[in-house]
């Protein structure tokens, strides 16, 4: 059996920022504070992450738990009326045909290794018409370290076997630099895409084990 497991945000689909307003929402909701998001950067970070820039930039100092699970809350339900405006998400090249050709296969199992909070995650792919191509993954809600949050999408995965198999490879594909950092050091074979903000130069220096244009299936047949 072998494993991949999807970023979602530049690799999946292209989400149109609708993640960057609803935290402005959010933000500005609960503290009266607006755009926040502008200068942050958020290309491979965690949601976790990117909430501590946040409040970093607007009180110079940490979120607390309790003020982490009150901006979830309104994120949420601000990343709902995002996607109710947009009314769907952009399915990036190639993507719809892979995952309906991998899904096919006996030998594959589909799942997520997102800096998405799970809830999120879930609610962009449901707008993007890929949700049902996915039952489990790794989360920015699981760690707010891109690594352990693709170990945890790892160990649930072997979970969903009831027992300890290894994998007979493990694929991370993502379009940042931290798709293939952290994908190494979970020992998987990184696909980088140039589907997202960064060129294939950029992502050629961090050396993945593939670097596509494209999420074009024909390759990525010969791999597996």
């Amino acid at each position: 059996m072998n494993l991949f497991l999807f970023d979602i945000d530049g690799t999946l689909i292209q989400p149109r920022g609708v993640g960057q307003r609803a935290a402005d929402s959010a933000f500005e909701y609960l503290h009266g504070i607006a755009d926040i998001m502008d200068g942050i950067i958020t290309c491979g970070q965690t949601d976790p992450l990117i909430l501590k820039k946040m409040y970093q930039k607007a009180f110079k100092r940490e979120n607390s738990a309790e003020e982490s699970k009150k901006f979830y809350t309104v994120y949420l339900e601000c990343l709902k009326a995002e996607l109710e405006e947009e009314k769907s998400l952009e399915v990036l090249p190639g993507v719809l045909y892979l995952l309906e050709y991998l899904s096919e296969r006996d030998d594959v199992l589909l799942a997520l290794g997102t800096g998405n909070i799970e809830p999120g995650a879930w609610l962009k792919l449901k707008y993007a018409g890929l949700k049902d191509y996915f039952r489990l993954g790794g989360f920015g809600s699981d760690s707010e370290d891109r690594a352990k949050l693709l170990k945890i999408g790892l160990i649930k995965a072997r979970m969903r076997f009831n027992d300890d198999r290894n994998f007979q490879k493990v694929f991370v594909v993502g379009d940042t630099p931290m798709d293939i950092i952290n994908g190494k050091k979970i020992g998987a074979e990184t696909i980088a895409v140039a589907t997202g903000l960064f060129p294939k130069s950029q992502l050629y220096g961090h050396e993945p084990s593939h670097l596509l244009e494209n999420l074009d299936n024909s390759y990525i047949n010969d791999l597996i």
